[in-house]
């Protein structure tokens, strides 16, 4: 890793993050993803199914279920922090002014997202690039019960985790042949979580236009 972007390439590399630092570098990714604000760009969604796929394999020797655990631990304790740090730096962010690892308009969009879905954006935001990193911010930063917030971080932990790495892992199993095209997987599940985030925005928008001119 010559310079930053070869570095750069390898964070949004899901195969060669899990190859390079193993269990420790991907529960430390998931972690920063679910509670950092810096944390957006990461591939999760790539990142758990492609942990799942290689799981229990030569390139990947973990046990399925020390996997589960454990990420699903990471991503709990990661949105408690981001919840954390919602309460301290809330009112802040709103007012920080955009910057090469902080957007507002991504704090904006999770603001539209939560008025929608209430304590729920907290498990469907889960499935969501950029929103699950930004939800549990503003949960903290609206002073959400810390009960009730951490109900519902329990069930998107468990359902996003245990979700996306049983199905890479239960196709890895019924089809070891995917390892070799696992380019082609991981540019799938950014297609698709790109045009899921897309059209999530354009949606919201639209109501926000609605909104506005019944005012």
């Amino acid at each position: 890793m010559n310079n930053f972007p070869d570095f750069l390439n390898l964070l949004l590399d899901s195969e060669k993050l899990i190859a390079y630092g193993g269990l420790t570098l991907l529960l430390l990714i998931v972690f920063a993803e679910t509670g950092l604000f810096f944390g957006f760009f990461f591939p999760g969604d790539a990142l758990l199914f492609t942990s799942g796929l290689l799981c229990d394999t030569k390139y990947f020797d973990v046990n399925i279920f020390v996997l589960l655990f454990s990420v699903t631990l990471a991503a709990f304790t990661g949105n408690v922090v981001g919840y954390i740090s919602g309460r301290i730096f809330g009112k802040k962010l709103f007012t920080k002014n955009d910057s090469f690892i902080f957007k507002k308009r991504h704090l904006e969009k999770t603001k539209s997202f939560y008025d929608k879905y209430g304590g729920t954006s907290l498990i469907a935001g889960r499935f969501l690039p950029i929103v699950r990193t930004f939800v549990p911010i503003f949960a903290g930063a609206i002073n959400m019960n810390f009960w009730k917030f951490c109900l519902y971080n329990l069930i998107g932990a468990i359902l996003w985790i245990c979700t996306l790495i049983p199905i890479g892992y239960f196709l890895g199993k019924q089809y070891p042949g995917l390892i070799n095209e696992m380019e082609y997987i991981i540019l799938g599940f950014v297609l698709v979580t790109t045009l899921i985030l897309i059209r999530g925005a354009k949606k919201l928008k639209g109501q926000k236009q609605i909104e506005n001119e019944k005012v």
